[in-house]
């Protein structure tokens, strides 16, 4: 290891490196932002990378105005099960006004790029693209074909993204094997890896009663059973709260999170309602039981009061995490790899929700990877940044990885 932390070639090919920042900012100055995303200018910009790298390009359209492009380096046993290296073309809105630099200039201060996307994942996808361009210069070849895909709405849960992708007949033809996507940066020496993720379910709750006169003390009271609800789920949050505080071998994504995220109800200061909702996010540990965490919320509103109930605005079903064992050769080659790197690895849970869920749920082991070591997370904040030493050698580390991958 060179003194500094990096790769010791990261600091050899100056021109090399100089274009990967280049490019990288080229992507950070398309404005792939939510709400209503326009994809047609992120497809000329990556047309144009499938073009220098010599590698064909399909975009499916599996959901109208959703396009999913998909390079492809085909392999010296195409018949083998493919390596699919995936990313997202979507960012999250910015608050301009609260940003040191413009957010969509990529701009670069003190080896520092700034942009929205750097960390969550323009970065990345321009980290597989300059790997693969790399290794292709050096002549290299592998058994397995590899596929680059580059999908649409991840930031908005995917749903007429990877999730419809997964489902076609274009996905099942690539013959997949094994995946990496997006994970998150690490503010340690540690690179992390994510094997799994947390459940996602979006639930609200509906508390009706007798409305009237805010001076009288009606019974059947909607906030009374808002209180109870909420005390609920708050005393469950606090009992997770108190688990990660006891157990600093605990992570976020190994405990179930639990917030609330909306109110609604009301007409005036002096009008008793005849209805109140809440809104809970709940992202459910892979030790829940399912079944038993549902029949707790019926529980709540029977409990709570006449004719509460709850709906599901998202309920993820559970998805088994990727084996980290001997049974997976995958993670054996990407884990000796890292390892021959010299780099520690935290294998973790993710604690939010990724496309990666999409691609175990078929049966096809997935990592969630993104290598920023010795970088805060600051995925979805103002200012997001990246080092662009750490970007750098973010390249090197998928040049070795992909390779031990592509040819278990």
């Amino acid at each position: 290891m060179a003194t500094n932390g990096l790769l010791p070639s990261t600091q050899g090919n100056v021109a090399s490196d100089d274009e990967a920042v280049r490019n990288l900012q080229e992507y950070l100055r398309i404005k792939s932002v939510h709400p209503n995303v326009n994809y047609e200018e992120c497809l000329v910009y990556l047309r144009g990378q499938a073009a220098q790298l010599g590698l064909p390009v399909q975009v499916f359209e599996v959901v109208p105005h959703k396009p999913i492009l998909v390079m492809t380096w085909e392999g010296q046993e195409p018949a083998l099960p493919s390596i699919l290296l995936n990313s997202h073309m979507d960012v999250v809105p910015v608050f301009e006004k609260s940003w040191t630099y413009p957010p969509f200039e990529g701009r670069v201060v003190d080896g520092v790029i700034y942009g929205r996307g750097v960390q969550d994942m323009k970065s990345v996808a321009v980290q597989y693209l300059e790997s693969i361009k790399r290794l292709k210069n050096k002549g290299i070849t592998f058994k397995r074909t590899i596929h680059l895909s580059f999908v649409p709405d991840e930031e908005v849960g995917g749903d007429q993204g990877m999730a419809q992708f997964v489902k076609s007949e274009h996905y099942k033809k690539l013959n997949i094997g094994f995946a990496l996507d997006e994970g998150l940066a690490s503010p340690t020496d540690h690179y992390v890896v994510y094997n799994g993720e947390r459940s996602i379910w979006h639930v609200r709750v509906i508390c009706p009663g007798m409305s009237g006169h805010g001076s009288l003390l009606l019974p059947d009271n909607c906030g009374e059973k808002m209180r109870f609800i909420i005390d609920k789920f708050m005393d469950l949050r606090q009992e997770s709260k108190k688990k990660l505080e006891e157990n600093p071998q605990l992570t976020i994504g190994d405990i179930t999170s639990i917030n609330l995220t909306m109110l609604k109800g009301g007409i005036q200061e002096n009008v008793i309602p005849e209805k109140l909702t809440v809104s809970f996010d709940l992202r459910l540990a892979l030790s829940v039981d399912f079944v038993e965490f549902e029949n707790m919320i019926k529980d709540w509103c029977t409990k709570a009061g006449a004719n509460v109930t709850y709906e599901f605005v998202q309920k993820d079903d559970y998805v088994l995490p990727t084996p980290t064992d001997s049974s997976n050769g995958y993670w054996m080659a990407f884990k000796t790899t890292i390892e021959q790197l010299d780099i520690p690895l935290d294998l973790r849970t993710f604690p939010g929700g990724t496309d990666s869920r999409f691609i175990r749920k078929t049966g096809v082991p997935a990592l969630g990877f993104s290598p920023m070591r010795r970088t805060p997370p600051g995925l979805h904040e103002h200012n997001e940044s990246l080092q662009i030493s750490v970007f750098l050698e973010g390249i090197k580390t998928y040049e070795a990885v992909i390779p031990a991958i592509a040819n278990v």
